[in-house]
C-alpha cells in the first residue's frame, strides 16, 4: 500500500509528469499567496476592531460619569444593541458588575478587576465563549468600564475572503494544469520524435535522420542524435565493405588451396594417375604459401577491425623508440636491403603498439618493392608546425599516378603488387593509425625514384 502511488508515478508519462509538476507548483504558489493575503487581511480586520474598541473606551472614560447603579441600569440598552455592543461597569469595592437592563452581561476576567483596582490602565482580550472582543479601561476610582463587541462581522468577512481565495486558487491550479498540458505537448514533441526514431532504429534498423526545427536544447539534442545515426550508418557501411572485400580476397587463396588439396587427394586414390615427387613438392609448396597468405590476411583483418574500434589514447610515446623497434623487426625479415636511418627525438600521446605496427608496415612495403642490394631511407624529423614526419622511401619502381589516390584503400593492390605477397591491408592500417593519433598519411615519389610514404604525427620534441 505504501509503494503503490510511487509505482503509479513511475509509470506516468513524461507529459503527465510535466502537467502535474506545473499544477503542483502553481498550487503551492497560490496557497502561499492566499495564506499570506488571508493573514494580512485578518490582522488588519482585528486591528481595526481593537482600535475601534479603544476609541470607544476612551470616549466613555473621558465623557460624563455615571456614578449610581440606577443610572447604569437605566441606560438605554437599545443604543448598545444597535451597535452590537455590550457594556458594563465594574465596582472593585463591592465586586459587582453593573450593566443596563435589557442587555446581556458583558464577560469579565481577573485582569479586568485589576484595572478596576487601578493595578493596570486597561486590558484587551478575546472571549471565545461569546465570540467577542472585550476591553476594560479605568473609569473612576475603584471602577472600570467594560465594552464588548461581537466578532461575528469580522469572522463573516474572513469566511467570504477564504471562499474567494479558494475559488481563485482552484481556478489558478486548473489553468496551470491546462497550460502545463499544452506546454508539455508542444515542448515534448521533439522528444516524442526522438523516441519514435529510436524505436524505429531498434525495430527496423532504419538510420534515416530526424527532421530538425528550431535552435533550442531539444533541437541540439536532435542534431546530436542525427550525428550518432550518421556515425552508426558509416560504421555499418565500413563493416559491410570490410566483409565484402575480405570475402573477395579470401576466395582466391581458398579456391587455389582447395584445388591443390583435391589434386593431392585424387592422386592417392586407387587406379588414379599418380603425381611425381616433384609435382607433389610444388603443390605442397603452393599450399604452404597459400596458408601463409591466409594467415597474413586474417592477421591484418583482425588488426584493421581493432583499429576501427574507438580507443582512448593517453600513453606518452617516444617515437624514436617505436621506430627503432620496427626497424629491428624489418631488418630480421629483410637481409637483402640496407637501411639509411636518421632520427630526431619526438614524443606524443598515443598507442605505441599501433604506431609500431604502422611504421613496420611502411618498412615492409618498402622492402617488398626494393631491388636486392638497394637501400631503404628512414627519416624522423621535425617540421616546425607542432608535428613530426616519419618518411620511408625505397628505390623501387615507384607508384603510378593512377594508383596514388588509392594506395591507402583496403585491399587495393596495384598491377605491380598483385604478383607479390601481401594482403592489401597494410597501408590501410597505416592510414587508420595516423588518423587515430590526429595525424595524416600520404604517398608520393621519392627523389631516388621509388615510392615515398610520409606519416605526420602531432606532438613535441
Amino acid at each position: 500500500m505504501i509503494f503503490e502511488p510511487q509505482g503509479r508515478l513511475q509509470k506516468a508519462s513524461l507529459r503527465a509528469r510535466v502537467t502535474w509538476l506545473a499544477a503542483f507548483c502553481v498550487a503551492g504558489a497560490v496557497a502561499l499567496v492566499s495564506f499570506g493575503a488571508y493573514m494580512i487581511v485578518r490582522k488588519s480586520v482585528y486591528d481595526a476592531l481593537d482600535e475601534s474598541l479603544r476609541s470607544r473606551a476612551a470616549t466613555v472614560a473621558t465623557g460624563g460619569k455615571v456614578t449610581t447603579p440606577d443610572e447604569v441600569e437605566n441606560f438605554p440598552a437599545a443604543f448598545l444593541a444597535a451597535g452590537d455592543v455590550k457594556m458594563g461597569l465594574l465596582q472593585a469595592n463591592t465586586g459587582q458588575i453593573l450593566y443596563p437592563k435589557g442587555s446581556d452581561r458583558p464577560p469579565t476576567v481577573e485582569e479586568a478587576w485589576d484595572v478596576a483596582q487601578g493595578e493596570r490602565p486597561d486590558f484587551l482580550w478575546t472571549d471565545h465563549k461569546t465570540e467577542s472582543r472585550v476591553i476594560a479601561v479605568k473609569y473612576a476610582p475603584g471602577q472600570a468600564v467594560i465594552i464588548a463587541q461581537s466578532m461575528q462581522p469580522q469572522r463573516t468577512t474572513l469566511a467570504k475572503l477564504s471562499v474567494v481565495l479558494l475559488l481563485i486558487g482552484g481556478a489558478g491550479v486548473l489553468l496551470a494544469a491546462i497550460a502545463g498540458t499544452a506546454v508539455a505537448r508542444t515542448g515534448l514533441r521533439p522528444v516524442q520524435r526522438l523516441t519514435e526514431a529510436t524505436e524505429r532504429v531498434a525495430n527496423t534498423g532504419d538510420l534515416t535522420p530526424i527532421p530538425v526545427s528550431g535552435d533550442d536544447e531539444l533541437a541540439r539534442l536532435t542534431h546530436s542524435f542525427n550525428a550518432m545515426l550518421g556515425a552508426v550508418a558509416e560504421s555499418q557501411e565500413r563493416q559491410r565493405r570490410l566483409v565484402a572485400d575480405a570475402g573477395h580476397e579470401l576466395r582466391t587463396p581458398l579456391t587455389s588451396m582447395r584445388t591443390n588439396l583435391e589434386l593431392l587427394l585424387a592422386s592417392e586414390r586407387p587406379n588414379s594417375p599418380t603425381l611425381s615427387e616433384e609435382d607433389k613438392r610444388e603443390i605442397q609448396s603452393d599450399v604452404r604459401a597459400q596458408i601463409d597468405e591466409l594467415t597474413t590476411l586474417i592477421g591484418d583483418l583482425v588488426e584493421l577491425a581493432r583499429e576501427d574500434a574507438p580507443q582512448v589514447v593517453h600513453e606518452p610515446v617516444d617515437l624514436v623508440e617505436v621506430v627503432e623497434r620496427s626497424l629491428d623487426r624489418a631488418r630480421r625479415r629483410a637481409s637483402n636491403v640496407t637501411f639509411d636511418v636518421q632520427l630526431q627525438p619526438w614524443t606524443l600521446l598515443g598507442d605505441s603498439s599501433a604506431l609500431e605496427r604502422a611504421v613496420l608496415n611502411l618498412l615492409d612495403n618498402a622492402v617488398k618493392f626494393s631491388p636486392s642490394g638497394s637501400a631503404v631511407r628512414l627519416n624522423v624529423r621535425q617540421v616546425g608546425d607542432g608535428s613530426a614526419v616519419v618518411e620511408v622511401a625505397d628505390a623501387g619502381p615507384g607508384i603510378a599516378d593512377a594508383d596514388l589516390p588509392h594506395v591507402f584503400e583496403r585491399f587495393y593492390r596495384s598491377s605491380e603488387a598483385r604478383t607479390l605477397p601481401g594482403s592489401g591491408l597494410g597501408l590501410a592500417i597505416v592510414k587508420q593509425v595516423a588518423q587515430r593519433h590526429g595525424g595524416t598519411a600520404t604517398a608520393g615519389r621519392a627523389p631516388e625514384g621509388g615510392a615515398l610514404f610520409t606519416l605526420r604525427l602531432p606532438g613535441r620534441p
